[in-house]
């Protein structure tokens, strides 16, 4: 009877628990222990470990039973090479190593030799090796997985090495559907391109159309995406000219200087898209930090060019269009009739009146991202809260955004993602979005100086359903926020799991201390925040510790605390904080929630 009721328990109820779940399960008695380690754990096919950075200890104790995994995916920010290598094994068909902070490419050896059958693999990697090492590390790995289908390999750093990927082409296995590579030069993806082709002639000839080549039958590669020093005409005609079965295209440049004018990116390149008739996902986005390099040879003609040969575009991204007004961005969202994912960044001439019929145009939108887009205003949110399908807002550094479109807003009954950082709203605005029944799950009001505790108290204490619904809230650089504020949240939000209040200089002790009871005083459905972000906090004081101490915060995964008083004392906080919890990550270097921009740059010692 007993190992009945222990079937029973697994199947019917543990195995529908995540791992945390289970953990916690399992810490309850030895019977359920026992029913974890024995019934749920073997039987697990997948295992997604990316939430929090574990340390050896910890992996080694959670994969211990989990012996019939096919696809693992790891945050490996505190793992040394011996501990990646301990999971490796030709069991894996699906492995993503993230945040690879501490591993040379010498791990790329250890996955070529016990991962003969990995169809999937995505590695971030900090450059810690010279070119020649990972040439040579990165061709052994490719010549012992033949059957990969997706490669991803993201290599980061201050200095990068671009020609990192040179010998990439020789041993790429022709079972390759989607390939990822950061950082590549340009002439180096020209002649990756070749590798694809038939033959490779088409280099020399001064007439580009002609060049188009029959596809390799051998190489079925369907998405490709690639960061480069340069995107030009060269490298889109090699690419299409190459794969006009590609279906996504995402190449993102970061030039250090200008381009020479035959050396960028213009209609001929554009127009050249239209080779790849299966084309329904395309991003270009030029990103240059602290320079002004765009591409300046892309005006409204070559976006005409554009939406008049892929018009089957189901996603648009790009960035770095200064010269394009609202009638080249009116033509694509006119002339893709199946447009879901509408992304634009740095548009400084697109305004309102491009979406000033987008719902005769474009009503199966999605999701649409207006990043620093400064022409844009109320008028433009207003017309897209016409689109009832729409899931995701950004409008992200628009500050002419104010009160008058978020009643709009509030009727978007799918929206679960908006971004108004930095908008002109005020604590008014909020109480709209406090009434409505909008189930928002990720909310950002980070820069927005004219709310205040007030707004807080409007958005969640109200009888709509974001302080059921909201997860993630970033509420930083906000100087109308105090301990009010965030005993708000505590009170109101069932769901919040992130919590970033970063540079939010009236927040005190108070708050960490309502924080952490609220945790230990969650009963019913509320769940534990796994994120706090408290860096440049200088009100806190080390008594705060106390309350970051355990028993408090027990199910947190990430904590900033840069800039603050806990900074000068990194040994005795990090023993004191993470002592007993081994999975916690504690970042004194200004990243954003859980080191997604700077990882490449973590140490040991900093966690």
């Amino acid at each position: 009877m007993e190992e009945v009721t222990r079937s029973v328990l697994a199947e019917e109820i543990l195995k529908r628990l995540d791992l945390e779940n289970l953990c916690s399960v399992a810490c309850v008695s030895t019977t359920l222990r026992s029913a974890v380690v024995s019934g749920v754990l073997p039987s697990l096919t997948s295992l997604d470990l990316s939430v929090f950075s574990p340390d050896d200890e910890t992996l080694n104790h959670v994969l211990r039973g989990c012996i019939g995994l096919s696809s693992l995916t790891l945050n490996c920010l505190r793992l040394n090479a011996a501990s990646v290598r301990g999971v490796l094994g030709p069991h894996l068909r699906e492995l993503h190593l993230l945040r690879c902070s501490l591993l040379s490419s010498t791990v790329l050896t250890y996955i070529g030799t016990l991962c003969p059958n990995l169809r999937v693999l995505t590695l971030e990697m900090a450059d810690l090796d010279s070119p020649d090492v990972f040439q040579s590390n990165l061709t052994q790995m490719l010549n012992g997985c033949p059957y990969l289908e997706s490669l991803q390999l993201n290599i980061r750093g201050i200095l990068v090495d671009a020609t990192a990927f040179q010998s990439v082409r020789f041993s790429l296995p022709e079972t390759l559907k989607a390939l990822r590579l950061q950082p590549l030069l340009e002439s180096e993806a020209i002649l990756l391109m070749n590798r694809f082709k038939v033959t490779g002639t088409y280099l020399s000839q001064p007439d580009y159309n002609s060049a188009l080549l029959s596809p390799s039958p051998s190489f079925t590669l369907q998405s490709l995406s690639l960061v480069l020093d340069l995107i030009s005409d060269r490298l889109i005609i090699a690419i299409t000219g190459s794969l006009p079965q590609l279906v996504k295209l995402d190449l993102e440049d970061r030039p250090e200087k200008e381009p020479f004018p035959d050396n960028d990116l213009t209609y001929t390149g554009l127009q050249a898209l239209g080779f790849c008739q299966q084309l329904t996902r395309l991003s270009l986005v030029r990103t240059c930090y602290n320079r002004k390099i765009s591409f300046k040879r892309i005006n409204d003609m070559g976006i005409f060019l554009l939406s008049e040969a892929c018009k089957g575009l189901e996603s648009v991204r790009l960035g770095g269009f200064p010269k394009v007004s609202d009638a080249g961005f009116a033509s694509l969202l006119h002339s893709c009739r199946n447009l879901k994912k509408f992304e634009v960044r740095g548009a400084f001439l697109l305004s309102d009146l491009a979406f000033h019929d987008v719902t005769g145009s474009s009503c199966s939108l999605q999701e649409v991202r207006l990043s620093t887009c400064p022409l844009i205003t109320s008028e433009a949110v207003k017309k897209l809260g016409l689109c009832g399908n729409l899931e995701v807002l950004d409008l992200g550094s628009c500050k002419s955004i104010s009160d008058s479109c978020l009643n709009s807003v509030s009727a978007l009954r799918k929206l679960t993602s908006l971004n108004l950082a930095g908008a002109d709203v005020t604590d008014s605005g909020m109480l709209a979005l406090g009434k409505s029944d909008v189930p928002i799950t990720q909310l950002s009001l980070r820069g927005c100086r004219r709310v205040s505790d007030r707004g807080i108290s409007y958005l969640l204490n109200n009888e709509g359903t974001i302080s059921k619904t909201l997860s993630t809230l970033d509420l930083g650089h906000m100087p109308g926020i105090s301990d009010r504020a965030i005993h708000t949240i505590t009170h109101c939000c069932k769901a919040l799991t992130e919590l970033s209040i970063r540079s939010c200089f009236h927040v005190t002790d108070s708050s960490i201390e309502s924080l952490a009871t609220w945790e230990r005083q969650a009963e019913g459905g509320s769940k534990q925040l796994r994120k706090l972000n408290v860096h440049n906090c200088v009100s806190l004081t080390t008594g705060a510790l106390r309350w970051l101490s355990k028993p408090s915060f027990a199910g947190l995964h990430w904590l900033g605390m840069g800039q603050t008083r806990f900074a000068g004392r990194k040994e005795t906080v990090t023993a004191m904080i993470c002592g007993q919890r081994p999975w916690l990550t504690l970042c004194f270097d200004g990243c954003e929630l859980g080191c997604s921009d700077g990882w490449e740059f973590h140490t040991p010692q900093r966690h």
